[in-house]
């Protein structure tokens, strides 16, 4: 009867792999549905425009404005705030950053009729991707395109640059390589660089500045792009208020200055620069910590100053915008205008004579177009057209032409976009939208006659309209009449674009419901069968205890309700962690008890809250110390020297211990003498290399290049080579060693040793110098739960029983741990929370699979891959050397099983809890820059975790 006993549980384990990949298989349905409604991208329209297009149009207006500039060149400095431009004057408080790009304030306070200082605001998510495709395109950017920011695909909408090289127009890039991904076939000349390198401060712009002064001279272009990338790259390792970032734009400034000299000295009549415009813009600003991809106002606001040498009538002025100016640093009066990034694509086209893209819907912007001399130039009107009396009215009119270009293109592509996309916009706001249209299309022909009185008006009809400058008011109101359309239709396309599908959301979210019960049941249904003796007693002792976690989860996942909780998530999981501490010691003290465990446990939030609060990654990713950070208290009394030895010196002696740590635990972990001898003479080989990699990016091998070149490129590589390796014997070895033979305590035991020392000095690497640090809390912790757990299962008294009850608290604090350190590591759950820095540790070159690998071991080695491979130490160290014992075997593959439906169980409740928050806000102001990408982090870690767990119940059965 034994047999048939034991291959019925044989069974029964090879079931719990096919269970758990099952889970992993609803769960991959329900986000893909759920993406699919969510994320939904706006359609994107095939279409384009072309010159003979006139279809529809007013008999009032030309097909396409005349062009107004002859040559463009576009400075772009990306992730340029608006206070890297903007006098220091305009805000409270100077800061360094400030006044640094001298000459663009200086010719915006000394030539107010030709030179302007904008604030640009973007439209999020503000990834560089983003921003350029809806600079280019007119349109509005789409969330979706941020998982392209490594890897762009070519723009198949229409654009403006597509409609340069249509029309003629010759185009020179340089810099920024994702235009080339972007326009493979749309340049005359390129000179690329790679742009994903953030360590790299100089590459692309020293390419850049080669280029730009010789290209100013030559013939052989109509529009010039040269994108400079060190400021962003700046911000992204050392911030905003830091040296590099200073040097980079008084670098920057400089390069203005020569650019700026070469134009003027170009610019003489009949020269090669008579009649150029220069834009020097950014695409999106930045935090103070120099990350981007959100909406916050530091991150949408950003710069464009616009010059032309040849300078308008005086009569600009009255066009520009007075509201917002001040005085400078030198006492001169400076003023800045506002516009939208919406509007950048159709007013280059309307200032190069180029057809608008199709998909534009932004207006052409009064005050740029103003500042080009070509459109107060009534000599270039035809001659067929009416001059009115003065400048004023002559801009007035060029300009009410091409509105009601733009308008007429807007509409068009509303009514294409309406009756070819799946749900488009609303009757209502579509016919408010039309009846705008209608109104200022209906004024058009009085306007005309206001200001070219037909042949039969009489003189005096003429002489009394001109007295009553009917014209400029007939004029105005027609450019209020166009504004007030495309103003309308922007923003019923930003309310309302994103095509939500609820039935897709719905169902995706009755799946997810559907496996959080599933779970449960399973979950709940497997206890109670471990309870074979003392049910009652076991029983009244775990309810209380999944009441608690239960109650922890539940309390986590409904912050998801607030953006403010979202953003401070990390704290809400360690005060829920501190929480469980102090209930846990407390319940302890009612006994009479005092646990060690229970009391570093708690000491060990604190390290973990200060961590989190002051974002270590960003400051210990190297020697220098911020201002605020808490190792800054020690300089205070020991000096700045003292400091930067003792952060050179404690990673090492931090990482020293934690090897010391770990290969003890291999040569108590590991048995089979071959598994052992190999995983710890390569996890010693891969801390020296981490050890040397360090040193050399240290001050130790300064001036031994050969040391210092091996030490930061050779020595990653290897590691990651070593962790592969160390990764691939352990699996072999489970497949084709003798570890079948092995008892099931010391079986789970060696493989899952085996898999984290694997895993671990690759982690190590990407986390840089606050890695070891990060490691021993981690493995404190673990000690802390592993020994509670055992304390737990003591109390119960059911070791020689062959019964196992997990403790579902200690689970739900293992998941809260796993919390804590993403944020403890310096991560977020926005894309401009992503280390991109991590995924070049040791290479320089940019490769999307390889640094897209390295990015997502940063980003979830410590929150997922670490804490699920860990969970096999929870369910095996209490059972004591009696598992010859079948009951306590059984038990052993029961606690396992138990201890990973329970953590993916805890991912798939918050992930639920997720998806339903992001459904209800779907509406608010921040659900592109805060909830989504929160969704997208948790949906992600959800299929990694289920993934991971399925391959370890299938590693270890």
């Amino acid at each position: 009867m034994a047999a048939p006993a034991s291959h019925g549980q044989l069974s029964r384990r090879r079931a719990w792999p096919l269970l758990f990949f099952a889970i992993l298989a609803l769960h991959s349905l329900a986000i893909y549905l759920f993406t699919r409604g969510f994320l939904l991208t706006r359609t994107e329209l095939d279409v384009h425009s072309h010159r003979d297009d006139r279809t529809g149009i007013s008999p009032g207006c030309s097909s396409w404005p005349p062009p107004a500039v002859d040559r463009l060149v576009i400075v772009v400095l990306d992730a340029l705030r608006f206070d890297f431009v903007a006098p220091s004057t305009f805000f409270q408080e100077k800061q360094p950053w400030m006044d640094k790009l001298q000459v663009l304030q200086k010719l915006a306070a000394e030539e107010k009729t030709s030179a302007r200082i904008f604030k640009a605001l973007a439209d999020p998510p503000t990834t560089s991707l983003q921003r350029l495709k809806a600079l280019t395109t007119g349109g509005l950017p789409t969330f979706i395109d941020v998982g392209n920011s490594f890897g762009a695909p070519a723009i198949v909408e229409d654009n403006i640059m597509h409609q340069l090289v249509k029309n003629g127009k010759r185009v020179v890039m340089m810099g920024d390589d994702t235009w080339i991904q972007l326009y493979p076939e749309h340049f005359n000349n390129s000179f690329p660089y790679p742009s994903f390198n953030v360590k790299d401060l100089d590459t692309v712009d020293n390419g850049v500045i080669d280029h730009l002064l010789p290209s100013l001279r030559k013939n052989d272009w109509d529009v010039l792009i040269a994108h400079f990338l060190g400021v962003d790259h700046a911000g992204h390792i050392f911030g905003v208020d830091s040296n590099p970032m200073i040097q980079k734009l008084d670098q920057y400034n400089q390069i203005l200055e020569d650019v700026i000299d070469t134009l003027k000295s170009l610019s003489t009549p009949g020269d090669l620069h008579e009649n150029t415009l220069l834009l020097v813009m950014g695409d999106h600003g930045q935090t103070i910590n120099g990350d981007h991809g959100g909406g916050t106002s530091e991150e949408v606001e950003t710069s464009l100053f616009a010059w032309s040498p040849k300078s308008p009538p005086n009569a600009v002025l009255s066009v520009l915008d007075e509201n917002s100016c001040n005085v400078d640093l030198h006492g001169k009066e400076v003023c800045i205008s506002t516009m939208q990034q919406l509007d950048f694509a159709v007013t280059v086209a309307a200032l190069l004579g180029i057809p608008f893209p199709f998909g534009s819907i932004g207006r052409v912007n009064p005050e740029l177009y103003a500042l080009s001399a070509g459109t107060w130039d009534n000599q270039k009107m035809g001659a067929d057209d009416c001059t009115p009396q003065n400048d004023l009215e002559a801009w007035m009119q060029r300009y009410a032409e091409a509105l009601c270009v733009n308008c007429w293109q807007v509409k068009r592509y509303i009514d294409l976009y309406s009756a070819t996309s799946v749900i488009g916009f609303r009757a209502e706001y579509l016919d408010h939208v039309a009846d705008l249209y209608s109104r200022a299309q209906a004024n058009w022909s009085s306007v005309l006659r206001s200001t070219c009185p037909s042949e039969a008006g009489t003189q005096d009809e003429l002489k009394e309209c001109a007295s009553k400058e009917c014209t400029s008011s007939a004029l105005r109101s027609q450019l209020d009449a166009y504004s007030k359309f495309l103003e309308s239709f922007a923003k019923l396309a930003r309310s309302s674009w994103t095509e939500f599908d609820l039935w897709l959301m719905g169902i995706g979210l009755s799946f997810m419901v559907l496996s959080v019960s599933t779970q449960a049941s399973i979950l709940v249904k497997l206890n109670t069968n471990s309870q074979i003796s003392d049910k009652e007693r076991a029983s009244s002792s775990s309810f209380p205890k999944f009441l608690f976690a239960f109650t922890l989860v539940a309390i986590r996942a409904a912050s998801f309700l607030s953006n403010s909780y979202i953003l401070a998530e990390g704290r809400v999981a360690n005060f829920l962690l501190a929480t469980s501490c102090i209930a846990s010691v407390w319940h302890s003290a009612t006994k009479g008890k005092f646990i060690i465990e229970e009391f570093v446990f708690l000491v060990l939030n604190i390290f973990i809250r200060f961590g989190i609060e002051f974002g270590m990654s960003k400051q210990i990713s190297g020697p220098i110390i911020s201002n605020d950070h808490p190792v800054s208290i020690i300089c205070g009394f020991f000096g700045s020297s003292f400091c930067n030895s003792l952060m050179e010196a404690f990673p090492i002696i931090s990482l020293a211990l934690v090897a010391y740590i770990i290969l003890k635990c291999i040569s108590y972990a590991i048995c089979q003498r071959f598994l052992k001898y190999f995983i710890m003479s390569g996890s010693i080989l891969s801390y020296i290399l981490i050890a040397i990699h360090w040193a050399s990016e240290s001050t130790l091998f300064s001036h031994a290049k050969a040391i210092r070149r091996i030490g930061i490129s050779l020595a990653p590589q290897l590691v990651y080579t070593i962790g592969g390796l160390l990764l691939a014997i352990p699996a072999l070895y489970r497949l084709f060693g003798p570890i079948d033979n092995l008892k099931m305590n010391g079986r789970i035991t060696s493989l899952s040793a085996a898999m984290l020392c694997s895993w671990s000095p690759t982690i190590l690497m990407l986390l840089g110098r606050q890695g070891p640090f990060v490691a021993l809390i981690c493995m404190t912790i673990a000690w802390c739960i592993i020994k509670l757990q055992q304390k737990h299962h003591r109390e119960l008294k059911l070791d020689t029983l062959g019964v196992y009850v997990a403790d579902p608290v200690l689970v739900t604090q293992w998941s809260l741990v796993a919390v804590c350190l993403f944020y403890l590591t310096g991560h977020w759950c926005t894309f401009d929370g992503l280390r991109y820095g991590a995924a070049f540790i040791g290479f320089d070159h940019f490769h999307i699979i390889r640094q897209g690998l390295l990015l997502s071991i940063d980003t979830f080695g410590v929150s997922h891959i670490l804490p699920v491979l860990s969970l096999p130490f929870m369910a095996i160290f209490w059972h004591n050397t009696a598992s010859k014992n079948s009951k306590v075997k059984n038990a052993i593959a029961s606690s396992l099983i138990q201890v990973l439906l329970m953590y993916g169980l805890i991912t798939s409740i918050t992930t639920t809890l997720t998806i339903i928050c992001v459904t209800i806000q779907r509406r608010h102001l921040m659900v592109w820059g805060l909830f989504a990408p929160k969704y997208v982090f948790d949906a992600i870690g959800l299929l990694l975790t289920d993934l991971l767990v399925a391959l370890a119940s299938l590693y270890y059965s």
